[in-house]
């Protein structure tokens, strides 16, 4: 799933008609994920010319707008959430049986704490990856 200023526009609009601030809304997320990846990087660097997220950005951006359902997905040990955060990962199609099962199992058996932030969503996920990449 790519992440462009489209869906992020999407987004913002679905915010908005929640009574979200724009600005607070973008704000906080960049705020959330640039402490996710030890940076102090403005929303401006997130993003290409072309206004598409930038690639090493995407699963900060997706974990952090997606973490509720894709913690159901977590759980349940498929669905679209969890298909989409694979990819992001760099996970490969045939593989990513592997990953979702081994997913799974780690959210059953780890503290829950490890599923409280983005960044601890992230981190999990990420190693848990780590063995299905090529």
């Amino acid at each position: 799933m790519r992440l462009t200023l489209r869906n992020m526009a999407l987004a913002v609009l679905l915010l908005q008609a929640m009574g979200c601030s724009i600005k607070a809304t973008l704000n906080q997320t960049t705020d959330t994920t640039s402490n996710m990846t030890g940076t102090t990087s403005s929303a401006r660097s997130w993003f290409t010319e072309e206004g598409l997220i930038r690639p090493e950005f995407q699963a900060v951006a997706f974990v952090s707008v997606n973490q509720a359902d894709l913690l159901q997905d977590l759980a349940a040990g498929q669905g679209e959430y969890l298909g989409s955060v694979s990819r992001l990962l760099g996970v490969p199609d045939d593989r990513q049986p592997g990953f979702f099962s081994a997913v799974q199992r780690r959210h059953a058996e780890a503290d829950p704490g490890a599923w409280e932030t983005p960044h601890r969503v992230l981190a999990t996920l990420r190693e848990t990856a780590h063995p299905f990449l090529r």
